[in-house]
Order: structure tokens, then C-alpha cells, then sequence
């Protein structure tokens, strides 16, 4: 019997197995889809989530996949105008410790993957759709689609923001449509060398649609998303194949190097899925069970730093383990040092996509961008934050 069940082999999900085991804990991740894989393309790596994956033993590896931007910026999307510029490069470092940085999602999977097989080769749980969970005194079981019951002593639910676990710990909040429509798309560099992308990193804002693009991979390919307003989504899924027509009648009367990135996008390699959000939880925590990442708190994209809080939450869930010792007390420890930080993002992600969506694009100017840096959100340290309780 493990001592920590954890449902979902995400990035959230693999980073908590890792972080318990370097404290020595054993553990068992329990991935709904058959086989242990990110879909999905790039991934903003900013300096608090960086601190996040040194302190789990993971800054050589990544050092080999991120790529570092010399400059980020804000663009207007109808005519590429420069409208925000931020210098990258060494700056981050100097100032939080660690660079900002991007990778592609798989290779940062991989990582995480590699990290915990290595610790424990039977910790990983591959084709396990959870169902249901009972309690018993001093343990916990989770029922699977596939017939299997398991036991353990504690359960985290880091299974995403249609999460099995919350919806079994607390029904009735169901996700609702944003009102956002996403698709993602990978570009070999190849098929774009011919373009001149400055800022190396940028985000193209405009009146009910935004792109933001990078590159990944060793610079090999040019991830980006685009953001639509849209009245409905009627379908099912997060991730659905799209054809480029469809994506470029939405960015139509773009700046011409918009459309191009849309038009050399591989016929297999553009997804759209549906953007849906819940309304904080009053609790993360229901007897021995709780929920880390986007379970607890689903974030919006618009800040990149969904997958940054869940390394976070990670990182600090097992350090309150660590400190406090019985893990029921360090369930409510870890969600009351998360709970004020992990509101604030999700409140900002919402604000950013408003200003990046305003009609007055023009207006857009320094003194008015909000991002993760001028937030303060990078200067969190989730290795070094107080974890005691005054």
C-alpha cells in the first residue's frame, strides 16, 4: 500500500510524486489515459517555477530543453506594431535567481517522467480512469474504470480542471464555458525562415483575439496560441484537431506575419479546444484527500502560469509533509500557505485577458501591462517560502 495515491501523471501530478519522494515518501501516480504522454505544445517556464524544479532535482535536464528569450513584448495584432518591450535574456536570472524561459510541454514531461520511474520503476500507473473514492479509518481507496480498487494512506487529486477527485470531494461546481476559444500550434522554423520574429517572445493583443508565440525545441519550432471570443463551445474534448481555414477566418485583417505563422502550420499540428474556469473552492482539503494544481485552482492561460502554480503547490506540499509530519495536518498547512497566492493568479489570468481583448489596442502602453513580472509573481520561491506557522 503506497503511502500517497496521486490521481492524474501530469505535470502537477509527477511533479508531487517527485517532490514526496525526495522526502522520502513512497507513492503511486494513476494516469487515466494508456500511456504516461503531455499533449499539447509550448510552455512558459518562468523564474518561481524554475526555483520549483531545481529544488526537486531537475535544473541540469531542463537546462538541456528551455530556451531562453533575449526579448519579450507586446504586439498590436492588426498591424505587428511593438507596443510593450521587455528585455529577457540574463535579466530574470539576475534579479529571481533563475531565467525565464520556455520548453515544449513533452519535453518537460519527459523530465518529470524520467525523475520518478528512477526513484521507484512501479511507481507509474498507466490506463487507471478514477471513479470513485471510499475512506476507511487510517486509509483511503480508489475505484478505477477498469476494475481495480486501491488502497493507501492519503490521496491527491492533481487530475486537472475536470477533476474526478473534486468532483467526488465536492460536487456541484461544475466548469463553465469562458467564453474563450483556443488553438495551439507547432511550426517548424524551417517553413518560417524567412520571417524576422522581434521580440524573440510576444504576445499580439487585439479586440476579441490574441496570439502569443515562441519558439521551442532548440528554436527547431515556433509554438503558438491564439485566443477567439466565441458565444459557444458545443464540443466535447480540450484538445481537437482544426483546420487552418477555420483559424484564419478568425484572424483575418491580422498583421500579415500572423497569418503566415497560421498558414505554415502542418495540416496535423493545429488543436482548438474550449477555455472553461470554476469559481474558487471554500476548501481543498476533505478527510485524507486534496487537490493540487489546476483540481484546486483552475487558471486561466493568460499569465502562463498554470503549470508553474502546480509545481508550486507541489513543491510546498511536500515541504509542509516534511516539516509537520502527520500528512492530515499537512494537507491543511500546505492549503492555507496556497490558498491567497493561487487566488491572486487565477484573479489575474482573468484581468490579463480583458486588456489584452480591449478594444482600445492603441492604448495599450507600458504603465498599463500587467504580467507575471510586474505582478511579483516571479519573485515567489515555493524551495525557500515560509513553511511554519507563526
Amino acid at each position: 500500500m503506497a503511502e500517497f495515491l496521486i490521481i492524474g501523471g501530469g505535470i502537477g501530478g509527477l511533479a508531487a510524486a517527485l517532490a514526496l519522494q525526495r522526502i522520502g515518501r513512497q507513492v503511486a501516480v494513476f494516469e487515466r489515459s494508456p500511456v504516461f504522454g503531455e499533449v499539447g505544445a509550448g510552455l512558459t517556464v518562468g523564474p518561481n517555477m524554475l526555483h520549483g524544479l531545481a529544488w526537486l532535482g531537475l535544473a541540469e535536464p531542463m537546462a538541456r530543453h528551455m530556451m531562453i528569450p533575449e526579448h519579450g513584448g507586446v504586439m498590436d495584432i492588426a498591424t505587428g506594431e511593438l507596443l510593450v518591450s521587455n528585455r529577457r535574456g540574463p535579466v530574470p536570472a539576475q534579479r529571481y535567481g533563475q531565467p525565464y524561459a520556455q520548453v515544449h510541454r513533452a519535453d518537460l514531461q519527459r523530465v518529470l517522467l524520467d525523475a520518478v520511474r528512477r526513484n521507484d520503476s512501479s511507481a507509474l500507473h498507466a490506463g487507471h480512469a478514477l471513479t470513485g473514492l471510499s475512506e476507511a479509518s487510517g486509509s483511503v481507496t480508489a475505484h478505477f474504470a477498469n476494475g481495480r480498487a486501491v488502497q493507501g494512506g492519503f490521496l491527491i487529486g492533481a487530475d486537472g480542471s475536470r477533476s474526478v477527485v473534486r468532483d467526488v470531494l465536492f460536487p456541484g461546481h461544475p466548469p463553465v464555458f469562458t467564453g474563450y476559444v483556443a488553438w495551439r500550434g507547432l511550426v517548424p522554423m524551417a517553413r518560417l525562415g524567412h520571417v524576422r520574429f522581434f521580440p524573440d517572445s510576444a504576445i499580439l493583443i487585439g479586440p476579441g483575439r490574441s496570439l502569443a508565440r515562441y519558439r521551442v525545441r532548440q528554436g527547431e519550432l515556433l509554438n503558438y496560441a491564439a485566443f477567439a471570443e466565441s458565444s459557444e463551445w458545443a464540443e466535447e474534448g480540450w484538445s481537437i484537431r482544426s483546420g487552418l481555414a477555420d483559424l484564419l477566418d478568425r484572424y483575418a485583417g491580422c498583421a500579415p506575419v500572423v497569418r503566415e505563422i497560421i498558414e505554415q502550420t502542418p495540416a496535423d499540428q493545429c488543436f482548438k479546444w474550449g477555455l472553461f474556469d470554476r469559481d474558487p473552492l471554500p476548501a481543498w482539503t476533505a478527510g485524507r484527500a486534496t487537490l493540487l494544481g489546476d483540481a484546486a485552482h483552475p487558471m486561466l492561460p493568460f499569465l502562463g502560469q498554470g503549470a508553474a502554480m502546480a509545481v508550486e503547490d507541489a513543491v510546498v506540499l511536500a515541504r509542509a509533509v516534511a516539516a509537520v509530519g502527520d500528512p492530515l495536518a499537512a494537507f491543511q498547512r500546505y492549503e492555507m500557505l496556497r490558498r491567497e497566492r493561487t487566488a491572486f493568479v487565477t484573479q489575474a489570468s482573468r484581468a490579463a485577458v480583458r486588456e489584452f481583448h480591449s478594444p482600445d489596442t492603441r492604448g495599450y502602453d507600458p504603465g498599463r501591462h500587467r504580467d507575471a513580472e510586474s505582478l511579483g509573481i516571479f519573485a515567489f520561491n515555493p524551495a525557500t517560502a515560509p513553511i511554519h506557522v507563526a
